[in-house]
């Protein structure tokens, strides 16, 4: 059972690392490229921000986003704002999202994000958090995924291998971490691929980042190509 209590007091410690590490940029350094295509750091902040205000209305029943070209349109329009009101709109939307979660709910219900995806109320803290500490590496300013912790490491690893999972284009897959957890993805079947490697490694592969699978071993096949998130 999701502990959302717990995911909401993870979300306030790794929204508090990501404006420490933010507060030491420049204005300049806002405008360089992240990790992520076509995205700046400043693309990526506001994204964090109006995310934060869209998960609010997730949970108070409103659409996740008005619409998509909306969605995209706010991310641009924010982007190239000064540090400081990047910073403010990151504490104060983080802010807000905490708040409410604070309340006591039905957090059995389900509720909706985008392209019509539903889940239980219970795990949109994870959602956040998952927005934050990924995004908080694809800034590129020495977050790497090897420092996330390691608890969120292997459960996002459960998201992404539950994600592929019965996907027919990708192999019946094992996935070993070098520390002795292990996972499977892909098509039913006995798995005709092990993957191998650290579960940052694993992570980086899953979610298509960092070196998409480069530091990892794959035995009985070639390392699966996977679709886009």
């Amino acid at each position: 059972m999701t502990d959302h209590v717990h995911d909401l007091r993870s979300v306030r410690e790794a929204t508090d690392r990501l404006l420490t590490a933010v507060a030491k940029l420049d204005n300049a350094a806002l405008s360089e490229q992240s990790h992520l295509p076509d995205w700046t750091r400043g693309h990526i902040l506001a994204h964090l921000a109006r995310n934060a205000d869209a998960l609010v209305n997730v949970l108070e029943g409103r659409p996740m986003y008005e619409s998509a070209s909306a969605r995209d349109a706010d991310i641009e329009r924010d982007s190239g704002r000064p540090l400081e009101e990047h910073l403010a709109d990151l504490r104060d939307s983080g802010a807000r999202f905490l708040a409410t979660g604070e309340p006591a709910q039905d957090w059995s219900r389900t509720v909706e994000l985008r392209n019509g995806v539903t889940d239980l109320a219970a795990n949109v803290p994870f959602r956040r958090l998952v927005e934050v500490e990924l995004h908080h590496v694809d800034l590129n300013i020495g977050y790497e995924l090897s420092d996330l912790p390691d608890e969120f490491t292997g459960r996002e690893i459960d998201f992404l291998a539950d994600r592929w999972s019965a996907r027919p284009e990708v192999p019946p897959t094992a996935l070993v971490a070098d520390d002795g957890r292990h996972w499977r993805t892909g098509s039913a079947g006995d798995p005709a691929v092990t993957v191998s490697g650290t579960a940052a490694g694993l992570l980086a592969w899953l979610a298509g980042r960092g070196d998409k699978g480069a530091s990892l071993t794959a035995s009985g096949g070639p390392l699966p190509e996977l679709p886009p998130l």
